[in-house]
């Protein structure tokens, strides 16, 4: 199995409690860095049951995700070097089959912050959320014509817009708390959403939610789900069951 669960580098200095794999029984594991940076861990599941559990206590800012309405977008030989696999279609956006349909959706709209929050507002409106609409084979393509989904479609869907619009768009995951939202708050779980590549950086942007949100934990980036998968199986398996959590502790707890 490889298993793509650890907290993003990128967040390794507000780490407390590092998020150490522990499994039962116990098994040896490696790890190892994919081709887009993110930390990977290797088992050889044993005959049988095995439990796989991870928990983390990490500082956070208590900061939203910035919003910049005032950031450009490049032309697409201003881009750099490593941005450019990120306009390019992949297993789960399929910008040749939704360019024309970007283009006739988005063409007029301002550039920039405005035209990834248009698709944003786009996506967010045409499609349904519902765990019962989960399917792991789903594509931007689908989504955009079965107008249902969750998270991952949702950030299927608006990464393949942007890149259709010549802006570059990786997929993340991670896990989303429920900091700051209003009652009755969802189940911490683990979720998905994409950032822009805009005026020489990379933005957040979730058009499940579409709201800035706090104590987003990233885990992984990569060009759509096929990269970033909780989880990859060599042989037949049976997940029996899993549980998530995100939550919030005071530093007077600790």
């Amino acid at each position: 199995m490889i298993l793509t669960v650890h907290i993003h580098f990128t967040r390794a200095f507000d780490i407390v409690v590092p998020d150490r794999i522990i499994t039962f029984p116990s098994i040896p594991i490696t790890g190892y860095r994919d081709l887009f940076g993110n930390w990977c861990s290797r088992i050889v599941a044993p005959k049988g049951q095995l439990r796989i559990s991870a928990d983390a206590l990490l500082n956070d800012s208590g900061r939203s995700d910035i919003v910049a309405p005032w950031a450009e977008q490049h032309l697409v030989q201003d881009l750099p070097d490593d941005t450019l696999v990120f306009l390019l279609g992949s297993r789960y956006c399929e910008t040749d089959r939704l360019s024309q349909t970007a283009w006739d959706l988005f063409g007029t709209s301002s550039t920039g912050w405005g035209r990834v929050q248009a698709i944003c507002d786009f996506v967010h409106q045409h499609v349904v959320f519902g765990y019962e609409h989960a399917r792991p084979t789903r594509t931007a393509w689908e989504t955009f014509n079965e107008r249902i989904g969750v998270c991952r479609d949702f950030a299927h869907l608006a990464t393949a817009l942007c890149r259709c619009m010549n802006i570059p768009a990786r997929y993340c995951t991670g896990y989303l708390t429920d900091i700051g939202t209003p009652q009755p708050y969802s189940s911490p779980d683990f979720a998905a959403w994409f950032e822009a590549y805009l005026d020489g950086g990379w933005y957040t942007f979730d058009p499940r939610n579409n709201v800035p949100r706090i104590g987003r934990v990233l885990i992984a980036r990569g060009r759509d789900a096929a990269d970033v998968a909780i989880s990859n199986t060599f042989g037949p398996n049976t997940l029996k069951g899993f549980r998530v959590w995100a939550e919030e502790v005071s530093v007077e707890a600790l």
